[in-house]
């Protein structure tokens, strides 16, 4: 993806010419004497998550290749830079580097990570939403270092904090109206200033627990960017990029590089932006795009860093404006050298974890993928894996709690499971949260709410085998104000333990502390009473496996259409 001419592409030639050089060049020789353009690298990544050890399954190959790994990742990172001009090349990241990780960074509260990353060469980095997974307090420290205030420095060496800097213009002090973080950074590159904005996606205290968005407001990324925008012109800034944690798709036909029928809020968000901004790194969806968007560069890296977006701009020495970009998502390949420093690191934190990562806690006859099945022609079905957690969930409170349902959230689910034995560390992986399991209840009616709310917010929530329910693809969907209003669920469909659900009854139910919460827009759980707060859900879900071993994946058939079950 190449844009040139980039805001000054409406200035005639002659008038741009005139503005930025003082006359028009009449010779070769006086075209010859204008000053060349400064030559900047961007390497861009996104959602990170702390994986440092490359990633297996799915999350490990892209665009038909295996990929990641931080030691792989520092190799790419620092031939890129090679390739280029070293002291002309920033490194940036557009949030999520910390946050449901495998276990080898989140036992140590993801210092791993950070300290990886920055050895690595990061320097800026936009505030994702899985950044205030531990509040932010927490996310205060990780950039400024110090150990934890329960657990200490776990590995027996002090912690330094992050040696790139936090970027974060819309996530302000509820109490204060104070940015919680610096808003943007100024980088100097042969004279010629480079902005950068870091933004979390508004809609942050949406899917992140209350705990960890406490005494925080989030603002419109478009609004704040343009503002800021505005602050870093008056401060001789032309170059503007925003690293910004939310994003979009395209059609599955468009691969790493490409931009086919974008859809999702970036389109939105970067419509609304000043033309003065001139990149836009995104990031939270997890896929890999690289766009034009409204004459602005629009890309992302996909995640878990299996690519890195090298962008190439070239900026005019004396206006500072840019004058083309381009980028290129580059597939961090297994094969090229590890980088040793980042192998001492991996294997340093591996020795202080110990065997509690290798123990095996259960087995699986095959894989069992987090892959949700398509229903309407998207993938908003049911999951394997999700089916699994959420009959694990149920196991834990069927007893304890009279729990005689459960339901799982898509977004908890992180990561496949091989087929043979499981491990601790692949359990945690697949359930990094540390959610507790909250049981309660719900009337009838309550129940068809929480489904219906399914279709408002995009989010299928995983059952237990206890339940069932037919879906109408005809039905009309509620909105957010009233999702009760929806017909999407047949009524008089759903069951559990296999005797329809009656609207006035009351029934226990067992989901994580992030759904009783209200979380990923199920406020109708909020409703619910007599709430009773269990173990932590890794741990259910451990002793699941180990007492139901060898564990096969669930048939999905919890859930199913009007196509495949007639009305009577």
């Amino acid at each position: 993806m190449i844009i040139t001419g980039m805001r000054r592409a409406a200035v005639g030639l002659t008038a741009l010419a005139v503005a930025a050089f003082g006359a028009v060049a009449t010779s070769p020789e006086q075209a010859d004497a204008r000053p060349k353009p400064v030559d900047v690298t961007l390497l861009a990544l996104n959602d990170f998550h702390g994986n440092l050890e490359a990633p297996s399954g799915s999350s490990g190959t892209i665009a038909g290749q295996t990929a990641g790994g931080v030691e792989y990742l520092a190799t790419h990172l620092a031939e890129l830079r090679a390739a280029a001009k070293k002291k002309n090349t920033i490194t940036v990241a557009a949030g999520d580097l910390i946050g449901a990780s495998p276990l080898l960074s989140a036992a140590f509260h993801d210092e791993p990570t950070i300290e990886a990353l920055s050895m690595a060469g990061l320097d800026y980095a936009s505030v994702g939403n899985h950044e205030f997974d531990e509040g932010a307090a927490e996310l205060l420290r990780i950039q400024n270092g110090g150990c934890h205030p329960v657990d200490g420095c776990a590995d027996g060496t002090p912690y330094r904090g992050a040696g790139f800097k936090y970027l974060s213009a819309n996530a302000f002090k509820t109490a204060t109206g104070k940015p919680l973080m610096a808003p943007y950074a100024i980088h100097k590159v042969q004279g010629v200033k480079v902005g950068f904005i870091g933004m979390t996606l508004e809609g942050t205290p949406q899917i992140v627990s209350q705990q960890g968005v406490a005494g925080l407001t989030f603002a419109d990324e478009a609004d704040t960017a343009n503002r800021y925008a505005r602050e870093l012109r008056r401060k001789g800034v032309e170059t503007i990029v925003v690293l910004l944690h939310e994003g979009g798709a395209q059609a599955a036909t468009g691969g790493i590089n490409d931009c086919v029928g974008m859809t999702g809020p970036i389109v939105d968000i970067t419509n609304r932006m000043d033309p003065s901004i001139d990149v836009v790194v995104s990031g939270h969806t997890h896929q890999a795009y690289n766009c034009d968007i409204n004459g602005k560069l629009v890309t992302s890296a996909s995640s878990f860093g299996r690519l890195v977006t090298d962008i190439d701009l070239k900026i005019d020495r004396r206006s500072g404006d840019v004058i083309s970009a381009a980028a290129n998502n580059v597939v961090v390949t297994r094969d090229v050298a590890k980088d040793p420093k980042q192998t001492a690191l991996i294997d340093r934190y591996k020795a202080v974890l110990g065997p509690v990562a290798d123990r095996q806690v259960g087995e699986t006859t095959t894989a069992i993928t987090k892959t949700q099945e398509t229903l309407f022609g998207t993938s908003l079905g049911e999951s394997p894996l999700g089916n699994l957690i959420a009959d694990a969930q149920l196991a834990a409170t069927d007893d304890e709690q009279n729990a005689v349902a459960a339901f799982m959230n898509p977004g908890g689910v992180r990561a496949d499971l091989n087929a043979g034995p499981v491990t601790y560390e692949e359990a945690f992986t697949v359930q990094p949260f540390a959610n507790n399991l909250v049981t309660l209840d719900l009337t009838g009616a309550q129940l068809y709410c929480v489904l219906e709310q399914q279709f408002v917010t995009g989010r299928t929530l995983y059952p237990s085998s206890t339940v069932g329910y037919v879906v109408d693809p005809n039905g009309t969907t509620g909105t957010v104000a009233d999702p009760c209003a929806g017909t999407r669920v047949v009524r008089g469909s759903l069951t559990i333990g296999g005797t329809a659900v009656d609207t006035a009854a009351t029934y226990r139910v067992t989901v994580n502390n992030f759904l009783a919460g209200g979380g990923d827009g199920f406020s109708a759980f909020t409703g619910g009473t007599n709430l009773v707060t269990g173990q932590i859900d890794l741990d259910a879900f451990v002793a699941y496996l180990t007492a139901q071993s060898p564990v096969s994946a669930p048939t999905l058939d919890r859930i199913r259409t009007t196509a495949e079950v007639p009305a009577a």
